[in-house]
């Protein structure tokens, strides 16, 4: 496998939400660095490594569609949460018949990718912790489907399938053509636990190809 991986996702629907758009719930047009990050971390995770991913294939299309879907227009606050931890008799619940909202949200149908990724260590991997014994793991965990929860793709509504993709070339449905796609969130900056932010980066489809490798990031 080299110095990484390479993880083949598909699914009937996806929704990466857009957060500048908080009423109604638009997808980006593919997978966010983020969310790829996300799957992984489902098939295997270890506090002693962190995945990083290089690069995304888009193997199908990309279609939208709107629907409508049944949610809360609250959450419960967490105060409440910390009054019942001390001892207090609040009621931690929602009601969804009062609760109850319809939201529409512009999908995407039918995605299909290979996602590039590779392990790096953190300062918590233990001595006999190395990237190979990581990969090892990961690679028969793909290869078994084995997952710690079902990934998904965006939204838990919409789980992704997954498999260990063994082949040298990785055939992409926007050849010879480039798109610009705007500015795409990154990840989130969790250096201040009391301050996270969003990073964004200016998202460019080459060849099918969403390139992470030394994209500059924003603020």
């Amino acid at each position: 496998m080299g110095y990484g991986i390479k993880v083949e996702v598909w699914g009937e629907a996806a929704l990466f939400s857009r957060p500048e758009l908080k009423v109604e719930r638009v997808s980006y047009d593919v997978i966010t660095p983020s969310a790829a990050r996300g799957i992984l971390d489902a098939v295997y995770f270890h506090p002693g490594m962190r995945w990083v991913v290089d690069k995304i294939h888009v193997l199908s299309p990309i279609k939208f569609t709107n629907i409508r879907r049944n949610e809360v227009k609250t959450k419960i606050s967490a105060r409440n949460v910390s009054s019942a931890m001390k001892g207090s008799k609040q009621e931690l619940y929602l009601c969804t018949k009062d609760e109850i909202q319809q939201r529409a949200s512009m999908v995407l149908q039918k995605v299909h990718y290979v996602i590039f990724a590779h392990i790096v260590m953190t300062d918590k991997a233990n001595n006999s912790d190395n990237i190979g014994k990581f990969l090892d793991i990961a690679t028969r965990r793909l290869r078994k489907g084995q997952c710690y929860h079902m990934p998904y793709f965006g939204c838990r509504e919409f789980p992704a399938n997954f498999r260990l993709y063994e082949f040298d070339e990785v055939p992409t449905c926007y050849p010879n053509i480039e798109k610009d796609l705007g500015f795409m969130l990154y990840d989130m900056d969790y250096t201040d636990p009391k301050d996270i932010k969003p990073i964004f980066f200016r998202a460019v489809l080459k060849n099918g190809v969403l390139d992470i490798n030394d994209c500059e990031v924003h603020q």
